[in-house]
């Protein structure tokens, strides 16, 4: 199941960054998390400094 992104993210874009297959992109207000290209690697939900991001 593919990671998730919380309306708490303060769109840092730290995630983004880190992300290996790019599934992270900037959205409305929230970055967002395409469910189809994430491999639940779980990278993102370490690197986020507000705890944003959770297993979906």
């Amino acid at each position: 199941m593919a990671y998730v992104i919380s309306d708490e993210c303060t769109s840092c874009a730290a995630c983004e960054s880190e992300c290996p297959v790019e599934a992270i992109s900037a959205g409305e207000g929230k970055y967002v998390i395409d469910a189809e290209n994430c491999t639940d690697c779980g990278i993102c939900e370490s690197t986020c400094p507000v705890e944003a991001i959770s297993a979906g």
